[in-house]
This record gives C-alpha cells, structure tokens and sequence, in this order.
C-alpha cells in the first residue's frame, strides 16, 4: 500500500516549449521499485509509488534530457541494487548518489564507484529520520574521500544557516540539494539564502537547482523559487546545476508538471549559453560524466 502524501508524479507532463540542449542533464532524480524486483526496505520513513527506471527514461525522452544523476532514495535505504541496476543500463548516461553507513564495506564502496556513483548524501531533514551525527559524517567522509566523491546534503528551513560552519569544515566538495529548501516568504535576503551566497563563495560549495515546487509559497506559480534559482545562478554561475527531482516524493499538495518545471528554465537561465553551462558543462565536471 503506497502512502497517500505521496501521490506520485503528474502522470501527464506537457511538452516543454524549452528544448534543452544536447547533452542536459537532470541532476536529481530518483527510481521507486519494481518492488517486485527492488523490494522497498522495512524501515522506510514513507512508501512512494512505484516509478521504475523506465518510467523515468520515458520522461526524459520526452523532455529532451539525455543525462540523468539518479539519487537513491530513503525507501530503498542502503540497498543500492535498484541504484545499480539503473547505471548499468544506463550505459555511461548515468551517475548515482549513494546512502552510505559508517558500517558499510569498503568493498560495497569501491563497487559503487565502479558502477557510476560519485556522491553520498546525508540528509538533515526530520521526515526522513534523524540527522547524522557529527561522528557519523566523519566515518562517511573518511570512506568517500578516496573516491573524490562529493557530499550531498539534504537541508530545509534554516538549515543551510544552521550547517553552515560544518559545511565549511568539509574535506570534500558538497552539493546542496534543492536550493536548500529556504523558507520563501522571509524573501530572498533571509538568513539561509545569504548563507547559500556564502558557501557558493567558498569554491568547494555546488548547489542544485531543484525542487522548485517544494518552497513555492503560491503554487501552482513558482516564480519566487524561480527567483531564489536565478539569484543563484547569477552569483555562481559555474557551480550550479538542475534536476526534476521526478517522481516528487514526500510531495503533500502540490505535484508539478516536469514540462512546466523545464519551462522554467528560461527564467533561470534566460539564455543560450547559460543554459548550456547549467545542463550540459556544470553536470560534466560536478558527475564526472
């Protein structure tokens, strides 16, 4: 039985008035299942839908993606099979971000990196389980950095004021998911968007412009996230990227249209060669495709 605060995703997307160019990347994404093949772990903090890895190459056929970093999800917990699976078929077209324990043999580690995978995310959002402690990320640290994997974190509200001096502190390059999922109606001068300023500042900090639908505070508009995105965008252009965070999960009330969140591109990156470097350069050296 899957949770009804996660309806899944619009199951009829428009076409995209935007065509992206050759190569764009979706930089967050997820597969869900089969679980005939994929079982969902039995401590998951929610039940999405099923959306498998064909569900989501129809999308992106459709919106003229050809790249895809492809995140794993909590309901699959550190069952990477799914995850693998996906970035074989995907044939060099796919990255993967992994869910990484302190316990976790390095071997496990070193067959992911083989595979394709070039990050791990810790997430510090409360739906999703508790946060990791500091002794936790250090023994996650010590396990990727032979990799040059980057750090993927998962904040909302004030959290990216509130983490900033231990993403400051990190070994490694991070990535911060979904524009750190500010509270909007404080604006654009608000504690954790100046602090997302700060960490772009660093040289170390890549933020991914995501999850547009998440912080809207008038859905179904999204132009103020536009905005946080653009804002963005302007002040480091070389280290941000986009991704459709497909199928949505943990989406309660509105669910986007993935065509109209690629139409919105063209007010984050309202030209031809802003949005090459968003979707096409920026993915190469953040992923390693």
């Amino acid at each position: 039985m899957t949770d009804p605060r996660n309806p899944g995703p619009d199951p009829d997307p428009k076409k995209p008035s935007l065509t992206p160019p050759p190569g764009s990347c979706d930089a967050h994404c997820h597969i869900f299942g089969p679980t005939a093949k994929f079982p969902y772990a039995a401590d998951r903090t929610f039940t999405p839908p099923e959306a498998p890895l064909e569900d989501l190459q129809r999308l992106h056929k459709f919106l003229g993606l050809d790249r895809a970093v492809i995140v794993q999800s909590a309901a699959h917990t550190t069952r990477h099979a799914v995850l693998l699976d996906a970035l074989e078929r995907g044939a060099g077209r796919y990255r993967g971000v992994a869910l990484i324990r302190p316990d976790t043999p390095d071997a496990e580690v070193a067959q992911l990196h083989e595979a394709g995978v070039r990050g791990a995310r810790l997430h510090f959002t409360p739906h999703l389980g508790p946060a990791p402690s500091m002794e936790t990320i250090e023994a996650i640290v010590a396990k990727i950095r032979p990799y040059d994997w980057h750090l993927a974190l998962h904040v909302a509200g004030d959290g990216a004021a509130e983490h900033e001096k231990l993403v400051r502190s990190l070994p490694l390059t991070v990535v911060i998911d979904h524009m750190g999922r500010p509270g909007l109606r404080a604006g654009l001068g608000s504690a954790p968007v100046t602090a997302l300023l700060r960490l772009l500042d660093t040289g170390s900090v890549w933020i991914k412009l995501s999850g547009s639908d998440r912080i809207a505070t008038r859905p179904p508009s999204m132009a103020d996230s536009a905005a946080l995105a653009r804002k963005l965008a302007r002040h480091a252009p070389e280290r941000v990227v986009w991704g459709t965070d497909f199928p949505h999960p943990n989406t309660h009330g509105f669910v986007p249209n993935d065509g109209e969140l690629v139409d919105l591109l063209a007010e984050i990156a309202p030209d031809a060669a802003a949005l090459e470097r968003l979707l096409v350069t920026n993915p190469v050296q953040c992923f390693g495709f």
